[in-house]
């Protein structure tokens, strides 16, 4: 089993700052991807950003250039930067990871979900 645990969600004013943060814990042998979504009221859940194991980040159109993700990948963490946030970035923010875990008997593959922080940027 793998477990994801977000935290650092809040209510903060148009343009300020947060940083989420997701901790993976678990019998991971790779962490190969690791990643942001976010669902807004009333709407599907979306992407936001993902890094690879290597470090590649990718983002979301509408985060692009304000949000910056990033990884420890010994302590299988995983960061959210956000900053100048606007009211359309309000939703639940959830960290996702996909690798492979196990041992040394059997290995098989994962894609696993933390359950959500909340985030609410006010204008």
């Amino acid at each position: 089993q793998v477990q994801l645990v977000e935290s650092g969600g809040n209510l903060v004013q148009a343009g300020g700052s947060l940083r989420l943060s997701c901790k993976a814990s678990g019998d991971i042998i790779m962490n190969f991807i690791m990643a942001w979504y976010r669902q807004p009221p009333g709407t599907q859940r979306e992407f936001v950003a993902s890094v690879a194991e290597n470090g590649t980040a990718t983002y979301a159109a509408s985060v692009r250039g304000r949000f910056t993700i990033s990884r420890n990948n010994y302590e299988n963490t995983m960061s959210l930067q956000m900053n100048s946030l606007k009211p359309e970035d309000t939703a639940v923010y959830f960290c996702n990871s996909v690798g492979l875990r196990g041992d040394y008997y059997e290995t098989v593959p994962f894609n696993s979900w933390g359950q959500g922080t909340h985030v609410t940027v006010s204008s």
